[in-house]
């Protein structure tokens, strides 16, 4: 288990405009950033059970996890995104959502992802819900820092 670095009574809610403005923002740039509580993890090589004891913030029991991840592509030269686990997948449902900051300026995207128990077609559905946040612009481009292969994005994990 992660040891805690935030004092009790610590809670740590950010909005979608914060997560994307502020944490996502300057992990892509490498600024450091003030509180150092969201943590680096390589999402596909852990399933969404284990994650909540390398992710715990405070000594609170939670039920969402932050994390830092990074887009591992389903095949080197192209662009499908590998999200499969060894127990199972995540999978896009619904559309994705704006992230606007508080000029209504667009920041953002917010992805909904389901865990699926299992191999596609045949998963089985669980009550494990990720968030999946990345960069974007109003003209449609990344911002100029964001031009990293790695591709870093700030997820938010929860159980139904």
């Amino acid at each position: 288990m992660m040891e805690s670095s935030v004092p009790p009574g610590f809670r740590f809610h950010p909005t979608d405009d914060e997560l994307v403005g502020y944490y996502l923002r300057k992990k892509v740039a490498s600024q450091k950033i003030d509180l150092d509580v969201i943590t680096d993890i390589d999402l596909y090589r852990i399933e969404p059970w284990d994650l909540q004891e390398r992710c715990r913030i405070g000594y609170e029991e939670q039920k969402e996890w932050y994390f830092f991840s990074h887009k591992d592509k389903k095949y080197p030269t192209g662009t499908r995104t590998n999200r499969a686990t060894m127990a199972g997948f995540w999978k896009a449902t619904g559309r994705d959502k704006a992230v606007y900051d508080n000029k209504s300026k667009l920041i953002g995207m917010r992805k909904t992802l389901v865990f699926y128990k299992g191999r596609a077609p045949n998963g089985h559905k669980t009550d494990w819900i990720m968030h999946e946040y990345r960069l974007e612009s109003d003209d449609n481009r990344p911002p100029q820092f964001c031009r990293r292969k790695d591709g870093s994005f700030v997820e938010l994990l929860r159980k139904k």
